[in-house]
């Protein structure tokens, strides 16, 4: 007979999540232990292995659980009657307030992701590719004659905004809403007057 799932999984779960996210973007993904996710969190090492079987499941359920709930937030934006600029301007708002408070699960994806296996790296890529595309979408309505017969450049763009993104998330982890806000609008700006100068 199967045991039976207690009362507060979810709410134990998640704080496994947030710990070892925390591990691991402090010490490396490489060199932190189960061990010491389980003595940070507060249990034994046999109960983590309870909801984890391994380290590798457990990034990986960080990883899924943090870029799912990012590409559903920013694809289920609602666009419509907007013009591209002014769409391009509720993306980037909206990306980063979806950063505010989720800086270490966004930093162990450049080491953790090659570290999965290539099934489970598929699925976390496919999230990412999700919010490329659809930043790609707008921007190239931007600037339609730029882009039309150019994705070398259309992708280079899009990548140079979200580079921009991660910049912020790196430099300005404790911004509240309205230096957010404003960042965005100045990502847009930039970004709207230099690609029609291209």
């Amino acid at each position: 007979m199967s045991r039976p799932i207690a009362k507060d999984h979810e709410e134990k779960r998640s704080h496994i999540l947030k710990v070892a996210a925390r591990v691991f973007a402090e010490t490396g993904y490489a060199r932190a232990s189960m061990s010491q996710v389980a003595k940070d969190c507060g249990i034994s090492k046999a109960n983590i292995y309870h909801y984890y079987s391994s380290k590798d499941a457990l990034l990986f359920d960080i990883l899924d659980t943090y870029l799912s709930a990012l590409r559903d937030r920013i694809i289920g934006l609602d666009l419509t009657g907007l013009e591209p600029s002014k769409q391009l301007g509720r993306i980037v708002g909206e990306t980063l307030r979806a950063y505010e408070g989720m800086d270490r699960e966004h930093k162990i994806q450049t080491e953790g992701i090659p570290s999965l296996p290539v099934e489970q790296q598929r699925t976390l890529k496919a999230y990412q590719r999700d919010l490329v595309e659809q930043l790609s979408d707008v921007v190239a309505q931007i600037a339609p004659d730029v882009f039309a017969n150019d994705p070398r450049k259309l992708r280079a763009t899009v990548m140079s905004i979200f580079g921009m993104l991660n910049w912020f998330y790196m430099w300005n982890g404790n911004a509240d809403h309205n230096a957010r806000d404003d960042y965005a609008k100045l990502v847009t700006q930039l970004t709207v007057a230099g690609v029609h100068g291209l």
